[in-house]
């Protein structure tokens, strides 16, 4: 078989999809590619692992040549709050890269591009609650801006030149097996950490502050379900909404305090975090995944805070014990 390339390797998601793909595709035919974010050492020794800079796109074209690939999970993007920041460098890497990323494929002919998108890839002008899926997009960050930017260019070049492009608009993801960084909806990563360490966080989001999430097993389960849809199925591409679970900071606080006793959340609000939040949906209406690749998440809430504490807390407790 031709192999699969994922960008973006050493992110968040990237991280997890390579060893699932790995799983089912045998280590040897999924290739991990990444640049500035340093691999972790299992994910390069378990198989395959090069470095590409999609800002370049010679180096993406030969990486394509060179190993033969036939499908590419783009993951590779600067994330919202660090977007805004460093404007140059988002708009090298999600606007420019993703063009080098669809030349590329069609110059090699690839069998298929898997593209994310995100919830930033609405605004304050779009419906809030159950956000349909077709709906005003004019965003209000550079992230959101390059979102819209890669499903219109992807949808370009599936009507244009047949290239079997596909992506999901992704909302807030929840991992136990990467640190959460500067990213808005990352304080539901953080909360987990604070639990189990101190018993205590600081919130940056006001616990009013709904948002649509997902916990990291079933954001895989989508993307891979995406990728294997029947394509005759599709009247969709690279757009369709997926939900998990919505919730507050407040509320997810809540259901921690239950689990963890004594536990206690502060705010001390960001107005930037804050501000690209308020820009995004409560709550998405996914109609047109389920019924045109039968999507279907798997937790909840509660089960999902239930994975994450059981987790992190082995996580946590292993590298106290490497000290």
């Amino acid at each position: 078989m031709r192999k699969i390339l994922v960008t973006g390797a050493a992110g968040q998601i990237g991280s997890e999809l390579v060893p699932a793909l790995r799983e089912r595709y045998g280590s040897g035919n999924v290739i991990a590619a990444g640049h500035r974010t340093p691999m972790p050492d299992d994910m390069r020794d378990a198989g395959p692992a090069i470095t590409i800079d999609v800002t370049d796109g010679e180096s993406v074209q030969r990486s394509l040549r060179d190993h033969d690939v036939g499908t590419v999970y783009h993951m590779s993007s600067v994330l919202s709050a660090f977007a805004e920041s460093n404007r140059q460098r988002a708009h090298s890497v999600n606007i420019d890269g993703l063009y080098n990323v669809l030349e590329a494929a069609v110059d090699n002919d690839l069998d298929q591009l898997i593209l994310p998108s995100s919830i930033a890839a609405f605004g304050p002008d779009t419906p809030q609650d159950e956000t349909p899926n077709e709906t005003l997009q004019r965003p209000a960050t550079l992230y959101g801006i390059s979102k819209v930017f890669g499903e219109l260019m992807g949808n370009y070049y599936v009507d244009k030149l047949g290239l079997d492009v596909r992506g999901l608009r992704l909302p807030g993801i929840i991992s136990w097996k990467t640190e959460p960084t500067a990213g808005t909806t990352d304080y539901a990563v953080a909360i987990f950490y604070g639990a189990i360490r101190e018993g205590r966080y600081i919130c940056y989001l006001r616990p009013d502050t709904r948002l649509p999430m997902m916990y990291m097993p079933d954001c895989i389960k989508a993307i891979v379900d995406l990728a294997h849809a029947d394509g005759s199925r599709l009247k969709h591409h690279t757009d369709f909404n997926v939900g998990a679970v919505s919730f507050t900071p407040a509320e997810l606080a809540g259901v921690i305090s239950g689990k963890v006793p004594g536990f206690s959340v502060d705010y001390e609000v960001d107005p930037l975090r804050q501000g690209i939040a308020d820009s995004w949906p409560n709550s998405l209406d996914d109609t047109a995944a389920r019924e045109e690749w039968d999507w279907s998440p798997s937790y909840d809430l509660n089960t999902m805070a239930d994975d994450m504490l059981e987790n992190l807390g082995v996580k946590l407790a292993g590298e106290n014990r490497a000290r």
